[in-house]
């Protein structure tokens, strides 16, 4: 960690005001045409949230030795993708909740018809984000192929799709870890991969931050099913119990929750295990680690 943010609040803090500072110079201002529609995109955007994903992709950047102000576009190409997704979670065809990050989600404030559009236009936008990330052509192809996958049919969206199916159904634990590394843990994985790429990784850089990422992703996701049984809307952004109540494939609704935090727990260790290689400089990732199941106990 730097200097002046050697704690894992004060490296949140400082990542974060650079990347809400780039996502305020990317998104068009409110009063661009058509205003309603920019206006419910900058909505989301600027709702609150901790940045993980974001800032994860710095962390990885930083881990390989790579300079995380050059990874900037990348990180608000993901920061637009995570919330266009949450835009679209929340609408009453598919969560159907009324709070996200706690303030009214979208739809409540916007109408549907601009909600599903603020979605669409903030996952175009991360692309133009990428393009014009000022990467070699090279690399920004294949960044971009990496985002794609992860958030496409055999990523984010076929893992919500899967999640859907699921509910209300007596789902075995293959199941549910398909659609956690799938609708959550994709996205995690490839923003970790997106750093490291930008940073300059060789190929066993790449291998243990990917290890990382699969391992951290599954966790983050389990962390969330249990703070969904035992958080409060004020402690986790949302409508509490909401998993519960539509009888969702969760971890703890499969193996109980202390048997869940376990599973986090061991998924945290083998995180840190795989980036242990890459020393001082993977010590961000490390903190995110522990941060992420942590915050379950």
């Amino acid at each position: 960690m730097t200097a002046d943010a050697d704690s894992l609040p004060g490296y949140l803090a400082e990542r974060c005001a650079w990347i809400d500072a780039a996502l305020e110079a990317a998104l068009p201002a409110e009063t661009v045409l058509p205003a309603s529609l920019h206006r419910a995109m900058r909505y989301s955007i600027f709702a609150g949230g901790k940045r993980l994903r974001p800032v994860l992709l710095l962390a990885a950047c930083e881990a390989v030795g790579g300079d995380p102000r050059a990874a900037l576009p990348a990180a608000c190409a993901v920061e637009m993708v995570h919330t266009y997704s949450l835009v679209h979670d929340d609408l009453p065809a598919m969560d159907d909740d009324d709070f996200r990050r706690g303030r009214p989600t979208s739809h409540r404030v916007f109408g549907e018809a601009t909600a599903i559009l603020a979605g669409d236009g903030l996952l175009t936008q991360a692309f133009i984000q990428l393009s014009n990330g000022d990467y070699p052509p090279e690399l920004a192809v294949k960044l971009v192929g990496i985002l794609a996958h992860a958030i496409g049919s055999q990523g984010m969206v076929g893992g919500q799709v899967a999640d859907m199916e699921a509910e209300g159904r007596e789902v075995e634990l293959p199941l549910v870890e398909y659609i956690h590394a799938h609708k959550t843990g994709a996205l995690l994985l490839a923003c970790v991969q997106l750093g490291a790429l930008v940073g300059g990784a060789d190929e066993e850089a790449l291998r243990a931050l990917t290890r990382y990422g699969e391992a951290a992703g599954l966790a983050f996701q389990i962390a969330d099913d249990i703070l969904d049984v035992t958080g409060t809307l004020e402690e986790i952004g949302k409508d509490a119990g909401s998993d519960q109540a539509r009888n969702k494939a969760t971890f703890p609704a499969v193996l109980g929750v202390e048997a869940a935090r376990r599973r986090a727990g061991e998924l945290q260790q083998l995180a840190l295990d795989a980036i242990r290689p890459l020393g001082e400089r993977a010590r961000p990732l490390a903190a995110i680690a522990d941060y992420i199941v942590d915050r379950t106990r």
